[in-house]
């Protein structure tokens, strides 16, 4: 008869045995496991080095190393330098947010005075606020810790951290009414209205005033909502006024079917983002560069968060196009590709 101690080593015995051949299984699969995945293991994470008096090219290349965000912006500029280098391709700028009141217009009207940008489409509030700039009315410094109240007592106007006095907007109206009144009495375009603001203003940092110099067309789909769109529809309601919504779209179709390649960089979302990939659903072909600067979630369903991946399943962004997403505020992601850009190309 067998005792407790017996039973207890047989029991042992196989126990460990089975463990033993369970755990040499597991190790064999885990080799097959590590043959498999060989491929997605080719490029170690590397360290940022930083050293006094490096250029901002020279930190992306070390950002290039890194990952996350970093490894994303570094990506950024790699696509963006292709896209500015390739003199066949087309190159769409998408501008949305308050990029203007945050001191990013001087950067966009040097890419445009540069070649560097092709077609601009934008909101209207960029737009105004580059007017605003433009006529010598400044925006101020401010902050966003403030009693909203106090100010709209004081008659200031808030953009997050920005100051806007209402007066800069009197000033403003009274321009745009004066442009209203010289455009011509037939039907013109948004993109015409838009260019005749540019030849009215002086000032060499201005969007506008840059594009209608360089004849870099400016499109704004969405115009009536902003103040150049009510200070029309104001002109209009005593005036002679015809501004047709649907002529920008023959222009642009033509420009997006006659580009050989194309490739975009859309600050932001929302309706520049949206009017710059649809276009290119009836061409044959899609953009084969993209890259998008934005802090909005895909998760909601909103354009401004939607992924340029979501954008291939569409056509609008190619299979196999270089394209890039970077999660993180504009005004501090697009200065930074640009300067490393612009020290690549000027090395060329």
């Amino acid at each position: 008869m067998r005792t407790y101690a017996d039973i207890l080593h047989i029991y042992l015995s196989t126990y460990l045995n089975i463990n033993y051949v369970l755990i040499i299984f597991n190790l064999e699969e885990q080799k097959m496991d590590f043959g498999a995945s060989a491929k997605n293991l080719t490029t170690p994470v590397k360290g940022a080095k930083i050293v006094p008096n490096m250029t901002v090219d020279e930190l992306v290349r070390e950002y290039g190393g890194c990952a996350f965000g970093a490894g994303r912006l570094a990506e950024a500029v790699d696509i963006y330098y292709d896209m500015l280098a390739s003199e066949n391709t087309t190159k769409f700028f998408g501008l949305a947010g308050a990029m203007t009141p945050a001191g990013m217009r001087t950067i966009i009207a040097d890419l445009i005075r540069d070649g560097y940008i092709d077609v601009l489409v934008t909101t209207g509030a960029n737009m105004v606020h580059d007017t605003v700039e433009a006529l010598g009315l400044h925006h101020y410094k401010g902050s966003d810790c403030v009693n909203d109240i106090q100010l709209r007592h004081e008659c200031i106007d808030r953009i997050y951290d920005v100051y806007l006095p209402d007066q800069h907007f009197t000033d403003l109206e009274e321009f745009l009414q004066s442009v209203y009144a010289g455009l011509p009495k037939e039907n013109v375009s948004i993109r015409q209205v838009l260019t005749e603001i540019g030849k009215n203003l002086d000032d060499d940092s201005s969007i506008l005033k840059t594009a209608a110099e360089m004849g870099v067309p400016v499109y704004c789909p969405a115009i009536q909502d902003s103040v150049i769109g009510l200070q029309g529809w104001l002109y209009k309601e005593g005036n002679p006024l015809h501004v047709d919504a649907f002529a920008d779209m023959h222009e642009f179709i033509d420009i997006c079917y006659e580009a050989e390649s194309a490739g975009a960089m859309l600050l932001g979302g929302g309706v520049p983002k949206n009017y710059i990939l649809q276009s290119m659903l009836v061409t044959p072909r899609s953009f084969e560069y993209a890259i998008q600067l934005t802090m909005d979630r895909p998760e909601t369903g909103g354009l401004s968060g939607a992924t340029l991946d979501e954008a291939r399943s569409w056509g609008k962004v190619g299979e196999d196009a270089k394209s890039v997403t970077v999660y993180a505020d504009s005004t501090i992601t697009l200065p930074l590709i640009v300067s490393a850009v612009r020290t690549r190309l000027s090395k060329r």
